[in-house]
């Protein structure tokens, strides 16, 4: 690829492209990045800065990893993609065996999408075709708790928080679903059975009309990066039990070890009935996702009127999708990655403690590896971004939130530069 220089990048940028949650032009003018390797990004000016987002939490094992890059090139000379209606192959197979065998027991099939967000569109869509084909077709609503985010597309967006789930612009357009309150109690908090009286109240008032309660499990990512307590997950859990309905946990954030287990649904020792992967299956290779379910919502989908799930992305299955997500899931289980979120947990908390103290900041928080600092009043970006990025570091906060989740393979060094450039930015 030819070589532009730095100022050029980002002149053509601003002419052509329309970057995620922005106007365009960009009214802050990103960074370009030249190659990136471990830890670090390259950009095109020299600057080197350590990746404390994973890119949106994707790429745990860092970039360039040779073990993946194999993985990629390997299934490269066979194939790099063919359809998946009607044919099949060997690297769809063996990742939907060992997701099936590392997920929370219980669940029996795999439909493989391309992003996080149309993991949970299917989920939904699984959810909804479900009662449909039994015969209860007015169970079409879905419970779902406040501060929470599935993603951007349609369906998607109706389960985002109305008010600061970035959607509200569409809101007169959105299935109407119903919101509880968000949990209170904290992941550490002492549990109180009195956090779960709202949303009983509503599960009586609205349990004959709704398919679904869908959640993110344990850690509420961007609609506030929120922990709470694995108690509320056991409780929803028993919940849905009691008045016969699904379970969908969206797990595309926090899949493949980010909490401290590797998936979050097992601090409550809980198996959903769908569950949605993402982000780092691919270790942050390639955009890919998928939608578990039990083997019963399979059964009663295919054995009723149409008897077919009705969705079919182009490049599901994708082989080298696959391929990479055998790689990186076999990187993970031979790693001691256990080991390593619980020394990034440590080094976050020492880290990021002086925050505590400013006057800027109301709380800090930390789980497994992510790293939380919640101000009083919206962030800055364009003035934290630059003094991070002066100080090595590659962060992108937004509304009241500086925070990071770093890659796995960070050491305590980087861990600590990460927490001072974020501390800096904030005085």
């Amino acid at each position: 690829m030819s070589s532009i220089g730095h100022n050029s990048l980002i002149e053509r940028d601003s002419a052509v492209l329309w970057h995620p949650y922005a106007a365009a032009p960009a009214p802050l003018p990103p960074y370009p990045v030249k190659s990136a390797c471990g830890t670090r990004l390259t950009l095109h000016d020299g600057r080197r800065l350590i990746d404390g987002m994973s890119s949106w939490w994707a790429v745990i094992h860092g970039y360039n990893h040779p073990f993946l890059n194999a993985a990629i090139k390997e299934q490269l000379e066979d194939m790099a993609h063919v359809m998946f209606g009607g044919l099949t192959h060997e690297p769809a197979i063996l990742l939907a065996e060992k997701l099936l065998a590392i997920a929370p027991p219980g669940l029996g099939r795999v439909f493989f999408s391309d992003s996080g967000s149309v993991a949970v569109e299917v989920a939904i869509k699984m959810a909804l075709q479900y009662w449909i084909s039994l015969g209860k077709p007015l169970k079409k609503r879905l419970l779902t708790i406040r501060h929470g985010y599935h993603g951007d597309t349609f369906a998607t967006m109706s389960v985002c928080d109305p008010v600061n789930g970035m959607h509200h612009l569409f809101s007169d357009l959105l299935m109407p679903q119903v919101f509880a309150r968000a949990p209170q109690i904290p992941f550490a908090g002492v549990w109180d059975e009195s956090e779960m009286d709202e949303l009983k109240e509503l599960l009586a008032i609205h349990h004959q009309e709704l398919a679904a309660i869908i959640l993110e499990p344990i850690v509420q990512g961007a609609g506030g990066m929120r922990f709470y307590h694995p108690q509320y997950l056991s409780r929803v859990r028993a919940l849905c039990d009691e008045y016969d309905l699904l379970l969908i946990a969206d797990e595309v954030a926090t899949g493949f070890g980010r909490t401290g287990e590797l998936f979050a649904c097992n601090h409550a020792q809980v198996t959903p009935d769908i569950l949605c992967l993402g982000k780092a299956l691919t270790g942050g290779y390639l955009s890919f996702a998928a939608t578990l379910c039990k083997s019963f919502v399979c059964e009663v989908i295919s054995q009723n009127e149409p008897g077919i799930l009705m969705h079919g992305p182009t490049f599901m299955a994708n082989p080298l999708a696959c391929a990479v997500s055998l790689a990186s899931i076999k990187l993970l289980e031979d790693s001691f990655w256990q080991e390593s979120v619980g020394a990034i947990a440590g080094w976050l908390e020492s880290g990021l403690a002086p925050c505590r103290e400013l006057p800027a900041v109301r709380e800090v928080r930390v789980l497994g590896a992510i790293g939380v600092v919640e101000t009083r009043e919206p962030v800055d970006v364009a003035r934290v971004q630059a003094r991070v990025v002066a100080r090595g570091v590659w962060l992108r906060p937004f509304a009241h939130l500086c925070y990071t989740m770093p890659p796995f393979v960070c050491t305590a060094e980087e861990v600590g530069q990460i927490c001072a450039a974020l501390y800096a930015a904030l005085v």
